[in-house]
């Protein structure tokens, strides 16, 4: 949501990561850093590295070198959705889409630079659907990239892709989304899909990009949640401000009837908020963010971050001119008591098991704690920019780092209290 939709006139962005639902997504905070030579770390592929990569952080799988969503210093924020494509998988390997959001962070200080460096590595190197030998589900990618001022819709297959400006608000989900209206388009799109059969080169027909390449017969579900949430954000434009976020990211509505108000507890398979029984390897909701950016200098960017279900996690308000706490990128493929993704996921699963009741009361007691901490993160917010601009950036780092130490701490505490010790997710 862009200023002409939110309270404060200032861009607010919003994200749940859909992965396996016992695939570890822990937060990690990377520094800025100057490189010589080398590459860029991605899996299949030899991408050069640049000069200078930007301090950044991104909500990580375990496994991968890229991010479900994440934000950097010059409050440039990306996440992605995986979208059915009719492009065939090849076994050219590619960049995979959470990689490429993860290299447009470390090189962008803008929306407009980010879909500049993604669009020319997608040319260059591609993404998409690929065959290998590592176990990699692999996808074509859709993006929303946004700053403070601006916003873009990037989608991509293969080789290819679109490029919309957002005006006021949008959303984007499993489904193709640009049609006739792109902005810019990659100049071979027309001929890949003239390759593929999918569009007549000699016909003058307007070129649909969503039309040619969308697989429209897998996007049930994220047709739903598209529309659902596009009607969440209508209805609250003018008045979209973080909580709002967070409710539409809370969201369980089937999508039936979109314009409905929000439906808090668990209520099927297809909503925003995604749920599975224990063991399901398919996607679930396993992480968020909502970026509060400031265009204005009134204050700091606040990025609140959750793990796991947003319906029931705490949104911890993040500084990137801090430390984020280093405990929370502890997470891998193993069940652990120390890290809190884990924690977070155990006390998601003992309310799906529990009942209605029970997670009503996990929603109202995480309430409490989640009320207290946005009376001090604004505050914090302005505290820090006027150490800042002062040129006390140390102290403004301590004030920061011990601040988001302290609520972590709380956080976890409140967490491991709520889940009882006899209780067997597994």
């Amino acid at each position: 949501a862009l200023e002409s939709s939110t309270v404060g006139g200032n861009t607010v962005f919003a994200k749940n990561s859909d992965r396996p639902q016992e695939e570890a997504q822990p937060l990690v905070l990377v520094p800025a850093a100057d490189h010589s030579g080398d590459h860029a770390g991605a899996q299949f592929v030899d991408v050069p590295q640049t000069e200078h990569t930007y301090r950044h952080v991104g909500s990580k799988p375990y496994w991968c070198a890229g991010y479900e969503h994440g934000f950097n210093e010059h409050q440039v924020v990306i996440g992605n959705e995986s979208l059915p494509s009719l492009l065939p998988e090849v076994d050219e390997p590619k960049l995979v889409g959470m990689e490429l959001l993860r290299l447009a962070l470390e090189r962008s200080r803008s929306a407009e630079e980010a879909v500049d460096v993604m669009t020319g590595l997608i040319s260059e190197f591609g993404q998409g659907k690929f065959s290998n030998g590592d176990g990699v589900r692999t996808y074509d990618n859709l993006y929303i990239v946004a700053d403070p001022k601006s916003a873009y819709v990037v989608e991509c297959v293969g080789h290819d892709w679109a490029v919309k400006q957002v005006k006021d608000f949008t959303s984007i989900s499993n489904v193709s989304q640009i049609g006739t209206d792109s902005d810019r388009l990659s100049q071979g799109a027309k001929a890949k899909a003239s390759s593929l059969g999918l569009y007549d080169l000699d016909s003058g027909d307007e070129f649909d990009f969503a039309g040619v390449f969308g697989d429209a017969d897998n996007a049930a579900s994220g047709t739903s949640r598209q529309c659902r949430s596009e009607a969440m954000l209508g209805v609250g434009t003018g008045r979209l401000d973080a909580r709002a976020m967070m409710r539409v990211l809370s969201d369980h509505s089937d999508g039936e009837n979109p314009d409905e108000p929000p439906v808090v507890d668990v209520s099927g398979d297809i909503s925003i908020c995604v749920h599975r029984s224990t063991g399901e390897r398919t996607g679930a909701s396993t992480a968020s963010l909502v970026a509060d950016l400031c265009a204005t200098g009134e204050r700091l960017p606040v990025y609140w971050t959750g793990m796991y279900s947003p319906c029931m996690t705490v949104f911890t308000p993040m500084f990137i001119e801090g430390d984020i706490p280093s405990v929370l990128a502890i997470g891998g493929q193993t069940e652990s008591d120390d890290s809190p993704w884990w924690d977070f996921y155990r006390l998601t699963h003992y309310g799906l098991r529990s009942g209605a009741q029970a997670r009503a009361d996990i929603r109202s007691e995480l309430a409490e704690l989640q009320d207290e901490l946005f009376e001090s993160a604004y505050e914090m917010a302005v505290k820090g920019r006027d150490l800042v601009e002062n040129g006390a950036n140390g102290a403004a780092s301590d004030l920061l780092t011990k601040y988001m130490a302290e609520n972590t701490r709380r956080v976890i505490s409140k967490v491991k209290s709520m889940v009882p010790a006899t209780s067997s997710v597994r």
